[in-house]
């Protein structure tokens, strides 16, 4: 048991403190927030290694022994994602210094963005279930925060629909973890795990395996339960919107990946093959969202729903090929998803518009631009070797092993049609003939391009040097194939 592993939650939540109390001091909140999630990052690093090497991490809050206190978990797969998310936060708080203007920085931005991570890397960690609902909170609230701060009319109209769709989410959520609690008497993740393997899986677990998937998937947006995202998503500044679509979606899809892989895991004839479904749908109303809009991003943000759709169809399958794809996939997404709506932001920043038919000519003057983009559009649809097609390839693999053959090609149909999608904002934004755009020459585009280049060469680095990262992703989904691994290790005192 160490407390090591409380460093990635502890030190967002004091940088947040501490940057309330000074407001309007922006460059002080700027150098406190960036050396801050730097350390965040470097802590987050040795976490990684630290499971790598003595293998899962647990920390037993107050010293109430497990399950009768609050147990953090570090799993490989909770110490890759929280990296993962400290890296997209450090990137996008470095796009925010030039990118997001002092009116917005003023009013608690980088607090906000602290309690953000806050929520997320809880969330990642935290092995009660309650507690995860705890963490949940603390990342809409500073979300709520977030997707209004600027107080534009677009902004206003959608946060009431984001707010009314998470408070609805939550209450279920509640209700869903009453439910279970009256039927095994414990909130912590591996005792319900082991409760419910003496029972195998009666009828009220299944149905109770429904409800977090509807809880889940209004949160990481699965169909039909993703309406609110495209416009909610549309609506905050770029950093924001960076923020959002690299991380809050994915902090439903780790739920969903965690609790059917630790609790719902003993007849998955029923409530992983509804999971495959809604998984397939999402995939091919996502792409048609996709092809459909000529907004960048819009084109971008329905890209986020392809890839949820592709990560939990690998959940469904529950093939150990399946698993490593989804998890190398999750990751592979949040990093090039920040990239992506950042490199967007820089081109709005430029032309002072998002659609695409106002839009061309780009590379004459963006040329760093202009084929930094197309790097990251080759990942996201998953063209080798880059980092998309290890996980992609997997996903697929482990589809045809568990004989869902249509959805297994599905999803490789998908990544033409998602290749299709993000070139029209190539070909479209950045060839034809050059524009002369109104204060372009004001932009500060080599500041901006600092944050999405960084993620960009992470991304590359996770393709090309999949052998590398390979060894910790199979870690991780170890422990997602055989849950005695995860509750030995937390209930190892018992």
């Amino acid at each position: 048991m160490i407390n090591f592993l409380l460093l990635p939650i502890l030190i967002p939540l004091m940088t947040g403190v501490l940057l309330i109390f000074f407001p309007k001091h922006i460059k002080w909140q700027r150098w406190i927030a960036g050396i801050l999630s730097f350390i965040t990052i470097i802590v987050s690093m040795m976490l990684v290694q630290k499971v790598k090497t003595d293998g899962i991490q647990t920390l037993n809050v107050s010293s109430w022994d497990a399950p009768f206190g609050i147990t953090l978990v570090s799993d490989m797969l909770s110490a890759l994602l929280v990296l993962t998310t400290s890296i997209v936060a450090f990137t996008c708080l470095l796009f925010s210094f030039r990118g997001i203007g002092e009116e917005r920085e003023k009013f608690y931005y980088y607090p906000c963005c602290s309690f953000l991570i806050v929520g997320v890397n809880g969330a990642f960690t935290t092995g009660d279930i309650f507690n995860l609902f705890v963490f949940f909170e603390v990342m809409l609230m500073a979300s709520y925060a977030l997707i209004v701060l600027g107080g534009t009319k677009i902004q206003l109209r959608e946060t009431i629909k984001y707010l009314l769709v998470n408070v609805i989410s939550s209450a279920l959520f509640v209700i869903t973890v009453a439910y279970l609690y009256s039927v095994v008497g414990t909130l912590n993740m591996a005792h319900i795990s082991e409760r419910i393997s003496k029972v195998g899986q009666p009828g009220i677990i299944t149905v109770i395996a429904i409800l977090f998937l509807i809880v889940f998937g209004l949160k990481g947006a699965i169909f039909p339960l993703f309406f609110w995202l495209p416009g909610s998503y549309y609506a905050p500044p770029v950093p924001v919107m960076a923020l959002f679509g690299a991380l809050l979606t994915k902090v439903g899809v780790y739920s969903i990946m965690r609790t059917y892989t630790l609790f719902f895991y003993h007849d998955t004839g029923y409530t992983h093959q509804i999971l495959a479904i809604l998984a397939i749908l999402s995939i091919i109303f996502g792409v048609i969202g996709a092809i459909a809009y000529w907004d960048i991003k819009k084109i971008v943000i329905y890209n986020i729903i392809i890839a949820v759709g592709a990560i939990l169809f690998g959940v469904s399958a529950m093939t150990p090929d399946a698993l490593t794809g989804s998890v190398f996939y999750l990751i592979h997404d949040m990093l090039i998803k920040a990239a992506l709506f950042l490199l967007a932001g820089v081109m709005i920043a430029i032309t002072g518009t998002s659609n695409l038919k106002d839009i061309s000519g780009l590379i004459k003057r963006y040329p760093g631009l202009a084929w930094t983009f197309f790097v990251s559009a080759l990942a996201l649809a998953g063209i080798p070797p880059l980092s998309g097609f290890v996980g992609k390839l997997l996903i697929i693999k482990g589809g045809f092993e568990a004989e869902q053959y249509w959805g297994a090609a599905i999803v490789l149909m998908s990544s033409l049609l998602i290749l299709f999608s993000i070139m029209k904002i190539f070909i479209n934004g950045f060839w034809g003939t050059p524009r002369a755009y109104e204060g372009e020459e004001k932009v500060p585009v080599r500041t901006l391009m600092i944050a999405p280049v960084v993620l960009v060469m992470i991304s590359v680095f996770y393709g090309v040097g999949s052998e590398v990262i390979f060894p910790y992703v199979s870690q991780a989904t170890e422990t997602l194939l055989n849950p005695e691994i995860y509750i030995e290790a937390v209930l190892k005192e018992r």
